[in-house]
């Protein structure tokens, strides 16, 4: 076989992953927030961009604006070519804010080492406390307990065990409740000493037997303690209104996160209609004066029209994508309130299936394109406000010819626990028999599994005595 090399001309179609298409792409996955800070950078670094002021009420004072415009407009394209010509351009910025008001400062809550150490200088003076605290301190993790050993810290500072010992103890009764302790028991135990509700069967269930108290066995904590069994669940009961992890009480995971909805929809005389959130962002137009300046091709060089050029054309197609993504979000928001109108009618027990090739098919888009459509984006209907992929859900077979959503499943099922007998909770296989009834067909595991998604405790820890 002898091999041979050539050269030959192919015809084929694929597609380009083009920076525009990129830009594209990204400005569909954009939240509200985040397209509105993304076009206030853009403004500032292309002069082509500019904000579209509101229309004139008046035809006269539209047309007296306009010819004033472009009178302007005229003298600003003599002034910035003989500038370009002559010398650089420096901007100097102007209507500078006196002071700045009190609004535009936000307070940020101190984080957990900044809040102990607060608490430290107001509770000692003395330089060796302050030493050995600020060590300890810097050894408290985010969930507020004490990683080092103590033997380590007195090795490590060359001071007495029993001095450190009184710093943490010192330290333990720091605020938030519980934080400097060494493991689970002691975390506790220092909250219900704060509160004083301490006793011995919440200090010997707490030391003894915490696995037992998580697998809600209560029968084997009262015969372990020879006490009732509705003595056990009262003082449990207290033991889980204690904070495990006090120290995340000032981590800034849990900072209240404001959502801005991007879609509405509104009831108007019995059709909802849907309106895409696009007032938090300016609308954008492209400078007149600069798109004249272009046209002016003598007066620049080569590199200076290159620059014009593609700023031009960034600005254009920065527009296009915007009015794209608000018109596929708008297609999308529809297609999914046309389809779950009995969900914003009545509730969630009304939800139907849904899945995204569904919404594609009636979109004519891509499923991907959808995917990113509803991707971090927000809808306020009214029932609330939710996530636009909080529409899509499996479906599960009926008695009848249509499918139930799984979270109207899960709706029902929430309901039928919050009715029960605490004192003889249901088991999984009674309310698989209880569904049924209500003519979906669901198995005992796919009862458990929804349930352990929601978060609901089993049979056994959710009895009352």
């Amino acid at each position: 076989m002898r091999l041979t090399q050539d050269v030959f001309l192919e015809q084929q179609q694929k597609l380009m992953m083009t920076p525009e298409l990129r830009q594209a792409i990204a400005i569909l996955q954009m939240s509200t927030i985040e397209l509105s800070e993304y076009i206030e950078q853009e403004l500032q670094e292309n002069p082509f961009l500019e904000v579209k002021e509101p229309e004139e009420s008046l035809e006269s004072d539209k047309a007296e604006s306009e010819r004033e415009s472009e009178r302007e407009s005229d003298n600003k394209i003599e002034d910035i070519v003989e500038y370009y010509n002559d010398r650089d351009i420096e901007y100097t910025p102007t209507n500078r804010e006196e002071s700045p008001s009190l609004e535009n400062f936000l307070t940020k809550r101190p984080s957990l080492y900044e809040h102990l150490e607060f608490q430290l200088h107001l509770s000692s003076k003395e330089e060796d406390d302050l030493v050995i605290g600020h060590y300890l301190i810097g050894s408290i993790d985010r969930t507020g307990y004490l990683c080092v050993d103590l033997n380590e810290v007195s090795s490590n500072l060359k001071v007495p065990i029993g001095k450190v010992e009184e710093v943490l103890s010192m330290i333990q009764s720091f605020h938030p409740h519980g934080v400097g302790a060494r493991d689970l028991p002691e975390c506790l135990l220092l909250q219900l000493s704060y509160y004083n509700k301490e006793n011995s069967i919440a200090t010997r269930i707490i030391q003894h037997h915490m696995e037992d108290l998580a697998k809600a066995k209560l029968n084997k904590i009262a015969q372990a303690l020879s006490i009732p069994v509705n003595k056990v669940q009262d003082v449990c009961d207290l033991i889980r209104t204690l904070d495990p992890k006090p120290g995340l009480q000032y981590s800034s995971y849990d900072e209240v996160k404001y959502i801005m909805p991007d879609v509405f929809v509104e009831k108007v005389e019995g059709e909802y209609v849907v309106i895409v959130n696009d007032l938090n962002f300016p609308r954008l137009i492209v400078n007149n004066v600069y798109k004249r300046i272009l046209h002016q091709n003598d007066n620049f060089s080569q590199d200076a029209k290159k620059y014009l050029e593609d700023k031009m054309g960034s600005a254009i197609w920065l527009i296009r994508s915007i009015e794209q993504r608000r018109m596929t979000l708008y297609k999308v928001a529809r297609s999914i309130v046309d389809i779950q109108t009995e969900f914003l009618d009545k509730g969630v027990e009304y939800m139907k299936p849904l899945n995204l090739r569904k919404v594609a098919e009636a979109v004519d888009v891509h499923e991907s394109t959808v995917s990113r459509a509803t991707t971090n984006k927000y809808i306020q209907t009214p029932q609330g406000l939710f996530e636009l992929k909080y529409f899509f859900s499996t479906g599960v077979e009926s008695y009848g010819s249509s499918k139930v959503s799984s979270k109207s499943i899960k709706h029902m099922l929430e309901e039928i626990i919050n009715t029960e007998d605490t004192s003889k909770p249901l088991s999984d296989e009674a309310i698989s028999k209880l569904l049924k009834q209500k003519g979906i067909r669901i198995s005992r595991r796919t009862v458990a599994k929804y349930r352990q998604e929601m978060r609901i405790p089993s049979t056994m820890a959710r009895k009352r005595y």
